[in-house]
C-alpha cells in the first residue's frame, strides 16, 4: 500500500482551540484523510505543537521541523507522498524570519525530502494567515502584530519554491480561515473540510 507522510504543525497535530487539548484522530485533518483513504494509502502523522521550519526550536528536537525532518524520513523511507505544513511558528516574536530565511529553509526542507526519497511526491502547504484574535489568546506572548506582517511579506514564497521545484503547491487558506478562539488553529468543522479538499486534490493530480 503506498503511503502519505504528513509532516507539520500544532495544525497537522490537530490542536484543539477550543480546549487546548488534541483533537481525536476522526476529527483531525490528517486523520480524517486516513478514513478517506483506507484503501489507498497509509496515512502517516507526524505533526507537533510549536514546531518551527526554519529555526533551531529551544523546546527541542522534535520542534525543530529543519532538523527533525530527516528522522521522520528515515523512520519512514518508503512514502511515497510528502506533505510539508511548517513556517507558521517561524514568525514567532523569537525569530527573524524574512523572505531570505524562509526560501532557504523551505529548500532546505525540501532538498532533504529529495535525497531521502527521489520518487516521492511533495506537497507544500504555506502558514496559516493568522488574525488579530491571535493577540487576545494564550499565544499573545508568543505572537505579535509583527508575526502578521511577517506571514504576509514571505507567504508567496511558499508557492515560488513549490514551483522552482516542480512541487505541488495546496493553501488551506482558501478554504478555511483560523478559529476566532486563537486566530491560528482550526475548527473541528475546519479540519473536515480540509482532509476532504486535499483528498480530491490528491485523487485528481496524483
Amino acid at each position: 500500500m503506498k503511503k502519505i507522510l504528513c509532516f507539520g504543525d500544532s495544525n497537522t497535530f490537530g490542536f484543539n482551540p477550543e480546549t487546548g487539548g488534541r483533537f481525536d484522530k476522526n476529527s483531525r485533518w490528517s486523520g480524517i484523510l486516513s478514513q478517506i483513504f483506507a484503501d489507498n494509502y497509509e496515512v502517516i502523522e507526524d505533526g507537533m505543537n510549536n514546531r518551527t521550519g526554519f529555526f533551531r526550536n529551544p523546546e527541542g528536537l522534535k520542534q525543530s521541523g529543519g532538523e527533525y525532518l530527516q528522522v521522520s524520513l528515515e523512520n519512514h523511507k518508503d512514502f511515497d507522498i510528502c506533505i510539508l505544513s511548517l513556517g507558521t511558528n517561524d514568525a514567532q516574536i523569537f525569530y527573524p524570519l524574512d523572505e531570505f530565511i524562509a526560501e532557504k529553509g523551505l529548500q532546505n526542507l525540501i532538498d532533504v525530502i529529495k535525497k531521502s526519497n527521489q520518487g516521492a511526491k511533495i506537497i507544500i502547504i504555506p502558514p496559516v494567515k493568522i488574525t488579530k484574535d491571535l493577540l487576545h489568546s494564550g499565544f499573545a506572548a508568543m505572537f505579535d502584530e509583527n508575526s502578521i506582517e511577517k506571514i504576509q511579506k514571505i507567504f508567496h514564497v511558499f508557492e515560488k519554491i513549490a514551483k522552482d521545484n516542480n512541487c505541488f503547491y495546496f493553501d488551506f487558506n482558501k478554504f478555511v480561515h483560523p478559529s476566532e478562539f486563537d486566530g491560528i488553529h482550526y475548527t473541528k468543522e475546519s479540519h473536515q473540510v480540509l482532509a476532504q479538499r486535499l483528498a480530491e486534490f490528491i485523487s485528481d493530480g496524483f
